[in-house]
């Protein structure tokens, strides 16, 4: 698999990101409160189901998981080359979830009502935890308070993350999704899920 525009940005920024065991709190261009770093958003704004330019310092790790999740999608295995590939993996997988709870026949309203619950249920796994899937790609955090840190940093990339899929699945028509993205909804991607 080759680097993209991301990881390549990432391996040329002076400071690593921070790490908790082995997974990245890397910045985000969102609104949702939480403890990422905070990137600009493109002026002018863009519309809420497009993502800046991969060179842009606003295109972020969840641009990368959305632009990459169909082709991702049919993968067995994937090669982690650092620690944004291991965010991204998370991505993938709750993409999907996502995608699961949208049926054919549903509006954008009613949608949005089924992720957001699944973004905002705190009662999910982390790294460490017993039904977290490839616990043995990712390291748990050290201590308590790092994982209270990682669980708020991935409640909020849910968050973020089923915004922007929404946005892209409604981008048509909000009185139904589109058939482009629910065509996934039966694939696992490396034949796990969240």
């Amino acid at each position: 698999m080759k680097t993209t525009g991301l990881q390549l940005r990432l391996q040329l920024r002076p400071q690593p990101p921070r790490l908790i065991g082995n997974f990245p709190l890397l910045p985000l261009r969102t609104k949702t409160r939480g403890p990422a770093y905070v990137l600009p958003f493109p002026s002018p704004p863009l519309p809420a189901h497009e993502s800046p330019e991969i060179e842009s310092e606003s295109y972020d790790i969840l641009d990368e998981v959305l632009r990459l999740f169909r082709a991702n999608t049919f993968f067995r295995n994937f090669e982690i080359k650092g620690p944004a590939d291991r965010l991204l993996v998370y991505g993938i997988w709750f993409v999907s979830d996502c995608l699961q709870k949208i049926k054919p026949n549903a509006s954008a309203r009613d949608a949005a009502k089924e992720v957001n619950n699944l973004a905002l249920d705190l009662n999910f796994a982390i790294p460490g935890d017993p039904g977290f899937p490839l616990n043995q790609m990712y390291e748990p955090p050290r201590d308590r308070q790092d994982a209270e840190q990682l669980k708020l940093y991935m409640a909020q990339v849910r968050q973020e993350l089923a915004s922007r899929l929404l946005a892209r699945v409604y981008e048509e028509d909000e009185s139904k999704p589109s058939k482009w993205w629910l065509s996934f909804t039966k694939r696992k991607f490396m034949n796990k899920s969240l």
